[in-house]
């Protein structure tokens, strides 16, 4: 179990990075949205991965999960939705002003000559 979730949490990183590391907005959206899935899994990876405890102690319970992980990953499932809700809306209006999602930093060619 661990080590498919540790393989999955590694992948989805990848995929994060290499998307990131692209020249268009969109694909940088999704990857940082697979980035915010691999923090939630590390995050929730994190309280241990047991089966059928309780999330509290209780009276007569000896093992129990931790709380506090569950609680992070539910935060943050509903901060990263709203983040990506402003940067699609930040691209989308990017893209629809300048008529191209293209993130590059180099000056545009227009073709004029000369330095005016």
């Amino acid at each position: 179990m661990e080590l498919l979730l540790a393989s999955a949490i590694g992948v989805l990183t990848a995929a994060g990075i290499y998307l990131v590391l692209r020249l268009r907005s969109f694909p940088v959206i999704v990857g940082l949205a697979l980035l915010t899935y691999a923090v939630n899994l590390f995050l929730f990876a994190s309280g241990r991965l047991v089966v059928d405890m309780p999330p509290v102690l209780r009276d007569g319970v000896d093992s129990y999960t931790d709380p506090l992980p569950q609680a992070l990953v539910l935060t943050a499932i509903v901060i990263s939705f709203g983040m990506t809700a402003v940067v699609v809306m930040l691209a989308l209006g990017a893209y629809l002003s300048a008529g191209d999602d293209d993130v590059s930093l180099a000056p545009q060619d227009d073709g004029r000559e000369g330095g005016a």
